[in-house]
C-alpha cells in the first residue's frame, strides 16, 4: 500500500518535472529566431555554442555530487552515452536546419508529432514497454492537438527537405529519449547527460570547423547563446533525465509536446504572432492530454 502510494507521487513528481523542461525547451524557437536577425549565423554553429556552454555548467554541478564516479562507466553505457550525444546533435542540427528550409511551424509539427510516435514504437520493440490505454489516448490527443496548434497560424511547406529534417530531427529525438531511459536508474542524472553533451560538442565542432564555425556575434547574441546553453539546454536536460527515471519513455515524449504550445505562446507575446482558432483548439488538445496523463498518475494502477 504504502510502495504503491510512494510509486504515484513519484510518477506526479517525474511527470512536472518534464513538464518544466518541455516548457524551457519552447522558448529555444523564439531564440534561435533572434540569433538567426542578429548574425549570419548557423544551425551548426548555433547546434555547437548550445552544447558547448552547457557542457561546464553541468561539469561544475555534477563533480561536487558524484566525485571520481563520474569516470567509471560500463562500456556498454559509454556507448549508449555515445550515442546520446550523436543523437542529441543531430536532432538539434536537424530542427534548427528545418526551421530554415520550411519554416518554424512545419518544422515544430514534423518533429514534434512524429517523435513521440516514434518513441512508442521503438519503446515496445527495445524496451518492452506496453502502453496503456490512456496513454495511448493521451498521445492521440496530444498528435491532434499539436497539429491544430502549429496549423493554426499561416503556415506554408516550402520543401520537402525541410520535411525530411524535421522527420531526422525527430528520429534523433527518439533515440536519445530511448537511450536515457535505459540510463536513468543507473547514474546520477547529471553524469550521462555531462558526458553526452560533451560528445554531442566534439561532434559538431568536427561538423563545423569545414565550413567555418561563426564567432562573430553581438553582446546581446552571446548573452542569447549563453541562455540557450545554459537554461534550455543544460537545466532542462538535467530536469528531464530526473523525470524520466519515474515515467515512461512514451510519457514523457507526449509531455514535451508542450514545447509548441510554449514557443506559440512566446511567439504571439513578443512577435505579435496570432495563434489563430485552430491554434486555441490545439492548446485546448494538448492541455487536455497533460492533464489526463496527470490523472493517471495520481490515479496509480489497481490490483
Amino acid at each position: 500500500m504504502e510502495t504503491t502510494g510512494t510509486g504515484r507521487v513519484a510518477a506526479r513528481h517525474g511527470l512536472l518535472l518534464i513538464i518544466t523542461a518541455a516548457l524551457l525547451w519552447g522558448t529555444v524557437g523564439i531564440t534561435t529566431r533572434a540569433l538567426y536577425g542578429l548574425a549570419a549565423t548557423t544551425p551548426l554553429s548555433i547546434g555547437f555554442f548550445r552544447l558547448a556552454l552547457a557542457v561546464p555548467v553541468l561539469l561544475l554541478g555534477c563533480w561536487p555530487l558524484v566525485g571520481r564516479q563520474f569516470f567509471r562507466v560500463g562500456r556498454h553505457d559509454l556507448g549508449l552515452m555515445v550515442l546520446i550525444g550523436a543523437m542529441t546533435a543531430l536532432y538539434q542540427v536537424c530542427y534548427f536546419a528545418a526551421i530554415a528550409r520550411c519554416g518554424v511551424a512545419v518544422a515544430t509539427l514534423v518533429t514534434l508529432c512524429t517523435a513521440p510516435v516514434l518513441v512508442a514504437l521503438l519503446s515496445v520493440i527495445f524496451l518492452g514497454e506496453k502502453p496503456t490505454g490512456r496513454t495511448m489516448a493521451a498521445l492521440l490527443l496530444a498528435l491532434g492537438g499539436t497539429a491544430l496548434l502549429v496549423g493554426g497560424g499561416p503556415v506554408g511547406v516550402r520543401g520537402a527537405g525541410g520535411v525530411l529534417l524535421a522527420l531526422g530531427s525527430a528520429f534523433g529525438y527518439a533515440v536519445v529519449a530511448l537511450a536515457t531511459r535505459t540510463l536513468a536508474g543507473r547514474y546520477h542524472p547529471l553524469q550521462p547527460i555531462a558526458i553526452s553533451f560533451a560528445i554531442g560538442a566534439l561532434v559538431l565542432l568536427a561538423a563545423v570547423i569545414p565550413q567555418g564555425l561563426v564567432v562573430s556575434y553581438p553582446p546581446t547574441g552571446w548573452l542569447l547563446l549563453g541562455y540557450l546553453g545554459v537554461v534550455p539546454t543544460a537545466l532542462a536536460y538535467v530536469l528531464f533525465i530526473s523525470g524520466i527515471r519515474h515515467t515512461t519513455a512514451t510519457v514523457a515524449s507526449i509531455c514535451t509536446l508542450l514545447e509548441p504550445l510554449t514557443s506559440t505562446v512566446l511567439a504571439w507575446l513578443l512577435f505579435a504572432e496570432r495563434l489563430g482558432r485552430g491554434g486555441i483548439a490545439g492548446a485546448a488538445k494538448l492541455t487536455g492530454a497533460i492533464l489526463l496523463l496527470y490523472a493517471g498518475g495520481r490515479k496509480g494502477r489497481r490490483k
